[in-house]
């Protein structure tokens, strides 16, 4: 597996309430994109990568490790409680939260776990899907049959998310277990990244570069079409198949 990650403060936004983690050894991925004022959204975000991590690497260390899909819901538990308890105790952090897309490997099973709208996304050649389920407004709206996917850039409200991690003292978050296969990459990224490119366009990107350009031009691409959020990428791949077998 290879990994790379990086997050970029875009164009129009004075900070970068964004916050990742990679830890190749535990098999931890996560992107948290904060809410909150000025100064909660980064709070809220750094506070649930850290809660996250944590827990993780606490179950994992004990002598009967619980299964995977047990230990995120406990790490999503554990970083809402400290968030929800840190803006009780600071007037100025009131209302903060953020969202946390995470990805934990466990030999060739992946267990991936949500909460909000930033993003994983499936590629595998020539596909790509987004196995996370995003917990928006408009995500309603369109299951609901009320706003048709091609209107989806115009929507007034496509930034409001109905659930997120620390606005509240508790959180349920989604958890889906897949089995990986040859060739399948995996993307996680904040809004400000699939708000601003089609997922075509991730698709086609992720498919054709060398796998250390990827996460650059996708942030690149991002702010080329407007970087109105801040903008954060972790790529992974199981690279099975060879680099020399996708085109320049």
């Amino acid at each position: 597996m290879r990994v790379a990650g990086m997050t970029d403060v875009g164009l129009k936004r004075e900070n970068n309430q964004d916050h990742f983690l990679v830890d190749d050894e535990l098999g931890l991925f996560v992107v948290a994109d904060g809410m909150g004022g000025h100064q909660g959204g980064e709070v809220a975000s750094q506070l649930a990568v850290q809660a996250i991590h944590q827990t993780v690497k606490e179950f994992q260390n004990i002598e009967n490790p619980q299964p995977p899909r047990e230990v995120l819901q406990k790490a999503y538990a554990s970083a809402c409680e400290k968030i929800f308890k840190r803006s009780l105790e600071t007037s100025n952090l009131k209302g903060m939260g953020t969202t946390a897309v995470t990805a934990l490997l466990k030999g060739q099973i992946l267990y991936l776990a949500n909460v909000g709208d930033s993003r994983a996304y499936l590629i595998h050649p020539p596909h790509i899907w987004q196995i996370s389920e995003d917990h928006s407004l408009l995500n309603e709206q369109i299951r609901a049959g009320l706003v048709r996917p091609e209107h989806a850039a115009v929507f007034a409200a496509k930034n409001v998310i109905t659930r997120s991690v620390g606005f509240e003292e508790y959180v349920t978050c989604d958890v889906i277990e897949r089995k990986l296969q040859e060739g399948d990459y995996i993307l996680l990224c904040s809004d400000g990244l699939s708000g601003m490119i089609s997922d075509r366009r991730i698709g086609d990107v992720c498919l054709t570069l060398p796998f250390e350009e990827v996460a650059p031009r996708l942030v690149e691409e991002a702010k080329r079409n407007g970087g109105d959020d801040n903008i954060t990428v972790i790529f992974l791949g199981t690279f099975i198949e060879s680099e020399a077998s996708k085109s320049p």
